[in-house]
C-alpha cells in the first residue's frame, strides 16, 4: 500500500487505493502530506489518514519532512519513487528512525537496479531523473522474519536439528534472531556460503531485547520468552502497535489466555513463566500473519493443542508455513 501510494504520485492523473479491513486501519497521513508537499495530491477519503486513498500527480520532487518512528515504509516508498521525479527527493526526519535496516534493504535493492539513494545527515536523499536497469538475474534473499518462526521451533521443541534453507546474508534487521537465540543459549550455526541455518533445541534463558529495528520479531520473541528461564523483556516496541494489529496488545492477550504472566506497558512487553500447562484453548489470530505463525509455534512447543482462528492469513507472507510446520513434525489440522 505505502510503496504503491508513493509510486502513484508519479502518475499524471488520479489513483484510488484501498485494501482489506486491516490495511484500511494503517496510518498513511505522513506519506499523503509528503505527496502534497512534493506537488501532488494525497487524500484520505475518510479524512482520518487511512485508506481508501486518492493520490494525484505527477510529483516534481523536492524536500519533505517525515516522522522517523512511525514506519520506515514511508521513507522506502519515497526513495523508490523519487528516482523518477525531476528534482529527486530529500527526506528530513523529525524523529529518530525506527526499523532502519528496512531502509538499508531498500537502498541496497535500488543500487542493484542502478539507482543511487543515500543516507544524509538527519535523513535520506535520492537524486531525480534516474532509471531502473538490470541485465543480470537478481536473487531475492530469504526472509528472516519468516525464518524466525522455524528457528524458534528448532530451539524450542525439535527432536533433531532443524536446517533452514535460504538464510542469505543481507541487511535485513531480523537477522538479529540468530544472535538473540545464541544469547538465550540455543545452539545455532549459520553457514553463510551454503545459506543455511541449523538450530538445535535446548534450555533457554530469558534476555532483554530492543526491538526498535526489528519490530516483526516481537511475536516470535514473546513466544520464546514463554519457555525461557526468567523474565523476557521486549523494549522500545511502541511502533509495533501500528502493524496489521496492535501486536504488543494481541500477544499480551494471547499469552495471558494460556496462563503466562505478562506485563504490558506502552513501549515494553515482559513475559514471565506460565502458571499451568500451555495449550488447550482457542486463540484469536487477529487477522495477522505474524501473530498466527507465532501462536502456532507456541501451540507446537506447548503441552496441549490450540485452535488458532483465521489461519489462512499466513498467506500474506508465508503461504506454505503450515506445510513447513508439518514437515518438521508438527501436528496440523486445517
Amino acid at each position: 500500500m505505502r510503496l504503491i501510494t508513493a509510486s502513484a504520485g508519479l502518475v499524471d492523473g488520479y489513483s484510488v487505493l484501498t485494501g482489506d479491513a486491516s490495511l484500511r486501519t494503517r496510518p498513511q497521513a505522513p506519506l499523503l502530506q509528503a505527496i502534497d508537499a512534493l506537488g501532488g495530491t494525497g487524500l484520505s477519503v475518510r479524512s482520518d489518514g487511512t485508506a481508501p486513498l486518492v493520490v494525484g500527480g505527477p510529483i516534481a520532487g523536492g524536500a519533505v519532512t517525515l516522522p522517523g518512528d512511525v514506519s520506515s515504509q514511508f521513507i522506502s516508498a519515497l526513495l523508490m519513487a523519487g528516482a523518477h521525479t525531476d528534482e529527486g527527493i530529500t527526506i528530513d526526519l523529525q524523529t529518530p528512525v525506527k526499523s532502519a535496516p528496512y531502509i538499508q534493504i531498500t537502498i541496497e535493492v535500488l543500487e542493484a537496479f542502478g539507482v543511487r539513494a543515500t543516507a544524509i545527515d538527519g535523513g535520506y536523499r535520492v537524486a531525480g531523473q534516474q532509471q531502473y536497469r538490470r541485465t543480470a538475474p537478481y536473487a531475492v534473499p530469504g526472509d528472516f522474519s519468516s525464518i524466525s518462526y522455524l528457528a524458534a521451533l528448532g530451539a524450542l521443541c525439535a527432536s533433531d536439528p532443524v536446517v533452514i534453507e535460504g538464510a542469505t546474508p543481507s541487511a535485513q534487521g531480523d537477522v538479529a534472531i540468530i544472535g538473540i537465540l545464541e544469547e538465550m543459549g540455543a545452539s545455532v550455526e549459520w553457514d553463510r556460503d551454503a545459506e543455511t541455518l541449523t538450530v538445535e533445541a535446548g534450555p533457554l534463558t530469558a534476555v532483554s531485547v530492543d526491538v526498535g529495528d526489528t519490530p516483526d520479531l516481537l511475536p516470535t520473541l514473546a513466544v520464546l520468552g514463554v519457555f525461557a528461564e526468567g523474565q523476557m523483556c521486549l523494549e522500545n516496541c511502541g511502533h509495533v502497535r501500528l502493524k496489521e494489529t496492535d501486536r504488543v496488545a494481541v500477544m499480551a492477550s494471547a499469552l495471558g489466555e494460556v496462563g503466562v504472566e505478562v506485563i504490558e506497558e506502552p513501549t515494553r512487553l515482559c513475559i514471565g513463566a506460565p502458571s499451568a500447562d500451555i495449550g488447550g484453548v482457542t486463540l484469536d489470530g487477529a487477522g495477522d500473519h505474524r501473530i498466527i505463525m507465532a501462536l502456532s509455534v507456541l501451540a507446537t512447543a506447548g503441552d496441549e493443542p490450540c485452535v488458532i482462528t483465521g489461519a489462512e492469513d499466513v498467506a500474506v507472507s508465508y503461504p506454505d508455513f503450515f506445510d513447513a510446520l508439518a514437515t518438521l513434525g508438527g501436528s496440523v489440522e486445517q
